[in-house]
């Protein structure tokens, strides 16, 4: 079976990681693109494979051939999604979604401890749970998705660039899977590409009572049931209302720049572009930035 060979199964997959702009991609494309109904993602490839690939084109079912057929889910890590997406869907454009592994990894623990999966420090977290950190070694995953579909069918996108500019990213994305340009100030999506997790949740407890209680509705795909708990606040008072987040500790951060320094530089080979500021801490980018401008000043007389 082949894709687009049939408009019910994607054309393209923005596989992810996690914490890198996904949410932001799909509420962005659901307009202009067919995306699965009723779920943002369906996990069929890495968790739901048993049900069949019947059960997997069911989610297209209200797509014709007007739009591209995607899906944005988090499969990057995982090699048996590699090769089963290659199995169903040999032509289909593969979307990765890359952020600066640090930040990825510390926007990753924190919805971690929002939906109570985890309430041990963030290195403990990381030694305890590899899925945690596997979706940042960018350098291991990527080349196997070069493999399975040539770089051609591949876009690597960077949420640097998001940050930097939105509409440019997005219309790279959109010439990636051929549709027309979105027009980011002709739509309500917000700019800021990252749901962001400001607090822990006021009781483990009641966030994993919580989070039972949304998946047991996801199952069943109660979508009205779900936006009217959100519209109620329920969600907002199992899983937030906790004690801020701080930046993360200088120390943990110099652990984790150490830990992913050979994979980002794998990468850089691999895409051919620069992320040195991948390797430095934010304090020392800080200090250098401030010695850089100390420079020109003094420089500035002498000219």
């Amino acid at each position: 079976m082949s894709a687009p060979a049939s408009p019910l199964l994607p054309s393209f997959i923005a596989v992810g990681p996690g914490r890198t702009g996904t949410t932001w991609l799909d509420e962005v494309l659901r307009p202009h693109v067919c995306l699965p109904y009723g779920v943002k993602e369906t996990h069929f490839f890495n968790r739901h494979y048993d049900r069949g690939i019947d059960w997997y084109a069911a989610h297209f079912r209200k797509c014709g051939g007007a739009k591209p057929v995607g899906e944005i889910c988090g499969y990057f890590s995982s090699a048996q999604a590699t090769a089963r997406i290659k199995r169903h869907l040999p032509e289909c454009k593969i979307i990765v979604t890359a952020r600066d592994p640090v930040e990825r990894v510390y926007s990753h623990y924190k919805m971690m401890r929002r939906y109570a999966f985890t309430d041990r420090g963030l290195i403990e977290t990381l030694e305890r749970d590899r899925t945690l950190a596997a979706g940042s070694y960018y350098g291991e995953h990527l080349p196997r998705w070069f493999d399975a579909f040539g770089r051609e069918r591949v876009l690597v996108a960077f949420y640097d660039d998001l940050r930097d500019d939105p509409q440019r990213y997005l219309d790279g994305i959109g010439r990636f899977i051929g549709i027309g340009r979105i027009d980011l100030d002709g739509t309500p999506i917000p700019r800021e590409a990252v749901h962001t997790f400001e607090r822990a949740p006021r009781s483990a407890r009641l966030a994993r009572q919580g989070r039972k209680l949304r998946n047991w509705l996801r199952d069943r795909r109660a979508e009205r049931t779900l936006r009217a708990l959100e519209r109620a606040g329920v969600w907002a008072v199992c899983f937030g209302g906790g004690e801020p987040y701080g930046p993360l500790a200088v120390d943990v951060e110099e652990q984790l720049r150490e830990r992913f320094r050979v994979d980002v530089e794998r990468l850089e080979s691999l895409v051919g572009r620069d992320l040195s500021s991948w390797k430095v801490a934010r304090w020392e980018r800080a200090s250098a930035a401030t010695m850089s401008l100390d420079d020109l000043a003094a420089a500035a007389p002498h000219r």
